[in-house]
């Protein structure tokens, strides 16, 4: 039955309406219930049989008694209009003509029956059939869910809730069709999906909104992307994917479902759907095409609604060995003599999303961790590493970078990698750790090599010691290579080689790109790495002690032999790596 069956659903009088509104609960009994009791006295269960259940619910408190009298085989019904009356809730036996199809396709059948009810219509009005007459939480969600339409509670038994779930389960081909899905999520009025306690995407066994959130986490793994961004707007909603670095926007919603996207990822990541003006961060677990696939997700209030953004995290991508990052053979060997010394403070630098996490998982896979113990700091945990102790920082409870670092110390460590040195006590403890025989890796946010001995200096840590504890310093960027498939030589421009002439560079022809379906007609596919690597000598050291500029720092760097991060990148488009463009937009004019 649906609302829609007017012959079957008597319109209720205006009277009636609003006693709803002002008190939707006043059929309740305020006075203390003893079910056990009731059931005692209504002799339709036996005495010894309600003792042991009470003997169960002294060892757990916070199962119902009515759950444990069901698991040990007390009748359902007697148990169940027991519970109702003493709740003074209505008890009822659905039937499939009762079920509200509509309102179970809006939030979800997998929602349904984890929170163990169904919507059914009962003397005309919209109700949840339950078990659990207590259950008020679920019922808040369920009218928060539906815009604060009225919905009242009754109960029903466990075997008739089940039996109605599985009923309504529908039948799904191999592939679903998104044209449609996008047309029932529309005639439905979908505006929230309910589901909890999802391991693995299913391709379309709940509501449209279960099935759509579901599609664009596949596509998104399918094509590779690092970020989904759903991003609302006054009449719109643009989901935008970050592939190789760069957005692009991948589909265009209906705006009417924004709440109800939002609301299904935010149950998927335990978040509170009710709060919507504050922002919230959360973790999906998933698998995605039989893999592994986490999501951080984090949502954030905007004046057209909530943004949303998840990002992917693959344990394939962070597998990829020292060698496979793009690095040229002469800083390669150097980053590995490096990470082979005993001690000391190996930095990797760089803004968000150059890869700076990847690089240093991909140096301390190269370790020993047979005979080393390797261990790490991290805020958050993003891959599980094999043979590496792991531990994520929690500010909340005081677990900071420098108490989690004092922690590891006293563990006995060879080597340590910090997240992040973020502040005066993490870069102290990070100078002392390498000091006294301890090899040191972490990341700073900065934009070259030579910017962070000026940064670590400017945090508090005098020069002398930044001079004697750090050994090198990675700066990279990520840059998108040619395509493959359809890579060409094309003639140097005028303008590319006045450009290359100024690092005494001559071409007469680039690999570029012609676009194809591959690549998604940008001629560009996939990324790799481009570095400057600082290797601190004696006359550094000492430069360095006398509390540089940045500016006279890095011409020291430079005339030493460093190779910037442009020149790096103008080697990879002599190789035919890059494109001239991508080197251009990543990097700075030395």
């Amino acid at each position: 039955m649906t609302p829609h069956d007017s012959d079957a659903v008597p319109t209720p009088d205006t009277a009636a309406v609003m006693r709803d509104l002002w008190s939707p609960n006043a059929q309740r009994t305020t006075e203390a219930f003893d079910l056990g009791s009731a059931l005692a006295d209504a002799g339709r269960v036996s005495l010894e049989l309600i003792d042991s259940a009470r003997r169960v619910q002294s060892q757990s408190p916070t199962k119902p008694l009515a759950a444990i009298l069901l698991g040990m085989g007390a009748d359902e019904d007697a148990v169940m209009s027991i519970l109702a009356a003493g709740s003074g809730l209505e008890y009822v036996a659905p039937a499939s003509e009762d079920v509200d199809e509509e309102t179970l396709g809006t939030l979800g059948i997998e929602y349904c029956k984890s929170r163990g009810f169904i919507p059914v219509y009962s003397g005309g009005r919209l109700c949840i059939a339950t078990t659990d007459a207590l259950d008020i939480r679920t019922l808040d969600e369920v009218r928060a869910a539906l815009g604060g339409r009225i919905v009242q509670q009754v109960v029903a038994t466990p075997t008739a809730i089940e039996r109605l779930l599985d009923d309504a389960v529908p039948e799904t081909g191999d592939e679903f069709d998104l044209q449609q899905l996008l047309v029932d999520a529309a005639e439905g009025g979908v505006e929230i999906v309910q589901d909890e306690d999802d391991d693995e995407v299913d391709d379309g066994s709940a509501s449209p909104i279960v099935r759509y959130v579901n599609h664009v986490i596949q596509t998104a793994a399918r094509e590779g992307a690092s970020d989904i961004h759903i991003e609302p707007s006054e009449s719109a909603v643009k989901i935008r994917f970050r592939i190789d670095g760069v957005l692009y926007e991948m589909m265009s919603p209906p705006r009417r479902m924004l709440a109800s996207m939002t609301s299904r990822i935010k149950i998927m990541a335990s978040l509170d759907i009710a709060e919507r003006r504050l922002p919230q961060d959360g973790r999906i677990r998933l698998q995605v095409f039989g893999r592994p696939l986490d999501l951080r997700v984090s949502t954030a209030p905007t004046p057209h609604g909530e943004k949303t953004v998840m990002r992917l995290l693959d344990n394939r991508s962070i597998q990829v060995p020292l060698g496979d990052l793009g690095f040229h053979d002469t800083t390669l060997d150097a980053w590995r003599s490096e990470i082979a010394k005993p001690h000391g403070i190996l930095l990797v630098t760089g803004p968000t999303g150059s890869g700076k996490t990847t690089t240093l998982y991909a140096s301390m896979q190269e370790l020993d961790t047979q005979q080393l113990n390797v261990s790490t700091v991290e805020d958050p945990v993003e891959y599980q590493l094999r043979g590496i102790t792991q531990m994520q920082t929690h500010e909340r409870i005081g677990l900071t970078f420098a108490s989690s670092l004092r922690t590891l110390l006293r563990q006995d460590p060879d080597v340590i990698m910090i997240g992040e040195i973020r502040d005066h006590e993490t870069a102290t403890i990070a100078i002392q750790a390498a000091l006294t025989g301890h090899l040191v890796l972490s990341t700073l946010h900065t934009n070259d090599a030579p910017s962070s001995v000026t940064r670590l200096i400017n945090i508090g840590i005098e020069p002398f010691l930044v001079a004697g504890a750090v050994n090198g310093i990675l700066a990279q960027r990520l840059m998108r290579r040619v395509c493959k498939k359809c890579a060409a030589a094309k003639p140097v421009t005028a303008e590319a080689a006045e450009i290359l002439g100024r690092y005494s560079m001559s071409l007469e022809t680039m690999m570029e790109g012609v676009g194809c379906d591959s690549c998604r007609q940008t001629g560009l596919s996939g990324r790799l790495g481009i570095h400057e690597m600082l290797l601190l000598d004696d006359s550094l050291r000492d430069r360095i002690a006398g509390n540089p500029s940045v500016n006279e720092l890095r011409t020291q760097c430079c005339a030493a032999g460093m190779t910037t991060l442009r020149e790096d990148g103008l080697r990879k488009v002599a190789a035919g790596q890059t494109t001239l463009s991508e080197v251009l937009r990543v990097t700075t004019d030395d």
